[in-house]
């Protein structure tokens, strides 16, 4: 199978808002950020395919299950849907580093990431490191692949960070995917 790009996305803060005090697992908390769908429908169309990559450390605190991690992804996708937008994959990290011990699959870790082109066929290289996180958009550069941190969530605190590592910021989902589809890192992407 001839390898595709692909658009990473972090879920909390990226896609859907981390209600405080974080730790969403709850279906019917899960609300989408302005825009968020839409910008998926973009990137869907534009050909990319657009994959989740979570740290859901509330499982290894004991706040949630699996069971419920995956609830919450069923209703994302129930909600994108109705938008005509899609996911084509979503990988989790259920460990924190206090509890269970270092992991390879805890971002900035690049192990769901490689599993999730294995997977699907992805280039890592010629894809895209989307949140609002510097540990969402580091694995880019391991990777080879360009990263964009939007300034929703925690976005707007780690902009000087990621501005200094060459990393752009942009306003949301939305800004974040019509960079993506215009292939084009431009000056006001940085601002």
């Amino acid at each position: 199978m001839p390898e595709r790009r692909a658009v990473f996305l972090d879920r909390d803060g990226t896609i859907v808002e981390d209600p405080p005090p974080g730790y969403l697992h709850e279906p019917g908390k899960v609300r989408l950020l302005p825009g968020a769908a839409e910008a998926i429908r973009r990137l869907n169309t534009a050909g990319f395919l657009v994959v989740t990559v979570s740290n859901q450390s509330g499982i290894a605190r004991g706040m949630y299950t699996v069971a419920e991690y995956a609830a919450v992804q069923r209703r994302l996708g129930e909600l994108l849907a109705a938008h005509g937008a899609r996911l084509d994959g979503a990988y989790f990290c259920p460990h924190h580093p206090d509890l269970t011990g270092p992991c390879d699959c805890r971002k900035p870790g690049a192990k769901l990431f490689r599993d999730a082109a294995a997977a699907l066929g992805i280039d890592l290289p010629g894809s895209w490191f989307v949140g609002d996180r510097l540990s969402d958009v580091a694995p880019a550069a391991t990777l080879g692949g360009r990263g964009v941190l939007v300034a929703t969530g925690e976005g707007a605190e780690n902009a000087a960070a990621s501005r200094s590592r060459g990393v752009p910021v942009v306003a949301d989902l939305a800004a974040a995917a019509a960079l993506i589809v215009s292939g084009k890192m431009t000056d006001s992407a940085t601002r």
